[in-house]
């Protein structure tokens, strides 16, 4: 539907999502083209008290973007491709994939401990089963509990009960000093308040449920968000924490046969990262797993080969079947598909079985 040489992107309404289309409209206002961003409230947007896996594997964050698109009303819509389900109808193509931010996860905690470091029986928030099973088997212990919202949330309910408690001791020791600045503490109550972030103040007058000790995030949206120093984190390793399929990537979707996805494809699309999320996504569609089961697989272009780990979970993390493997990048997408029917073979297929059991009682 492009007219006049306008480009319209459909695009969640969320602070990250609007900061990953603004990134896709850079890249093509910079080619003097003009680009409109039109917001669309999805499912996943509308359910914020059911976990992600429970939305179904129709695309809670991507159908209704998608759609537009499909109808003609916008050009172009623009998605975490992690959120993205490897089904899609015919007439819709993947036309961008700029070149991905980092794909790893990172431990995000008030005092800086590292997985190792947390307490036995810590609980730590994620709203991925992937996460979830790869933390119970590092840390079988660890009391894993649900953790929705946008990143900014997220952070906001790890964070809010130890600011809580810092202020309020503040407050207590200015109380007992009857108003005096205490000599135990370098700032007043309101001089310590002052020189906390937005994020931070709003967490103080936050109501939270749940307490945790930690919590699991994509290092890719911390840092679209210029929330990467909000609080510290440690970056957990690709090898036993595989990203989900896509992890870090954007993507374009446009209709096939429209002229604004040869456009898309010449001024966004970065070769490397299509490679290797083209591997992961034929991995996962070919394993089956969607969003019911624990998978992770991380590709990395490597020369002439793409190297690529693919870890398949049991819900609880006590059974896993994984593999590493060279792909010919001359051949990658069959590669993945031998790699997915070799990972079946050896157990995949079986655990993802009894997590979509699972799933379903």
């Amino acid at each position: 539907m492009s007219t006049r040489g306008t480009i319209r992107l459909a695009t969640r309404g969320s602070d990250l999502a609007l900061r990953q289309t603004a990134s896709v409209r850079d890249r093509l206002s910079a080619r003097r083209l003009d680009v409109e961003t039109v917001e669309v409230s999805t499912r996943g947007d509308e359910i914020r008290d059911e976990l992600i896996h429970r939305l179904g594997k129709t695309g809670a964050f991507v159908r209704a973007l998608d759609e537009q698109v499909l109808d003609d009303d916008v050009d172009a819509a623009v998605h975490s491709m992690k959120d993205m389900p490897t089904e899609s109808p015919p007439e819709l193509v993947v036309a961008g994939v700029p070149e991905r931010a980092p794909a790893n996860d990172v431990l995000v905690t008030p005092d800086g401990a590292d997985l190792d470091d947390l307490p036995e029986g810590a609980v730590v928030g994620t709203s991925s089963l992937r996460r979830g099973a790869q933390l119970r088997r590092h840390r079988p212990d660890l009391q894993v509990e649900p953790l929705r919202g946008n990143v900014d949330t997220r952070l906001e309910k790890l964070l809010a009960p130890s600011l809580q408690r810092e202020h309020q001791r503040r407050m207590d020791a200015e109380d007992e000093d009857e108003g005096e600045h205490p000599d135990n503490f370098d700032q007043s109550v309101a001089a310590w308040f002052d020189d906390r972030s937005e994020l931070e103040r709003r967490a103080m007058e936050r109501a939270v449920e749940t307490e945790y000790n930690a919590i699991v995030l994509a290092e890719a949206g911390l840092a679209r968000s210029d929330l990467l120093d909000t609080a510290a984190t440690t970056r957990l390793p690709t090898e036993s924490f595989v990203p989900a399929p896509g992890q870090g990537a954007i993507a374009v979707t446009a209709r096939g046969d429209a002229e604004a996805a040869e456009t898309i494809r010449d001024l966004v699309d970065d070769p490397v990262t299509r490679v290797e999320t083209t591997v992961e996504r034929t991995v996962l569609a070919e394993l089956g797993g969607g969003c019911i089961a624990p998978i992770g697989v991380h590709a990395v272009v490597q020369g002439q080969y793409v190297h690529v780990t693919v870890q398949v979970l049991a819900l609880d993390g006590t059974e896993a079947v994984e593999r590493t493997a060279d792909l010919p990048i001359t051949a990658h997408v069959e590669a993945a598909v031998d790699l997915a029917a070799d990972l079946r073979e050896a157990g995949a297929a079986e655990l993802i079985d009894r997590a979509r059991e699972e799933a379903e009682e």
